[in-house]
């Protein structure tokens, strides 16, 4: 039982060493050109991150571009970081056009859009999370 407890401890330093590396890339296209990208991926919620959440406005409409989370995914995408749409509005098909036509008028690239993690997916920007500290269950942040 302790050596497997020391082996999965070993694993999870390693998956933490690369966590800032670039690793495999993989093309994908965006903006109709294809371009090399890394296959690992930072999410941006879109409701109440990267746009501004009306709970009164119609499912149909995106708010208006946070200004802050802009500048950060611009910075991050002139950066060579993959960054992907995270937001539970992927679950609809309907919903995929509206995110595009919002990315597109607020002049952001044609970013893939999802409601799935995958082993690939590095950091989340959400307005709904709470952060634990890998491996310890210990919440960051938490004042209460």
């Amino acid at each position: 039982m302790l050596k497997s407890i020391k082996k999965y401890l070993n694993k999870a330093k390693e998956e933490i060493a690369k966590e800032y590396d670039v690793g495999p890339q993989e093309m994908v296209v965006i903006d109709s050109e294809k371009k090399i990208l890394p296959k690992i991926w930072t999410g941006v919620d879109l409701d109440g991150t990267l746009a501004y959440l009306d709970r009164n406005a119609s499912y149909d409409d995106v708010g208006e571009p946070v200004p802050a989370m802009m500048a950060l995914v611009r910075k991050m995408l002139n950066n060579g970081i993959r960054v992907k749409i995270f937001t539970a509005r992927a679950e609809d098909p309907e919903q995929i056009p509206i995110i595009r036509k919002w990315l597109k008028d607020n002049h952001l690239p044609e970013l893939e859009i999802t409601n799935v993690k995958d082993y690939n997916m590095q950091r989340l920007y959400d307005d709904r999370c709470i952060q634990v500290e890998r491996n310890t269950g210990r919440l960051i942040g938490d004042d209460k």
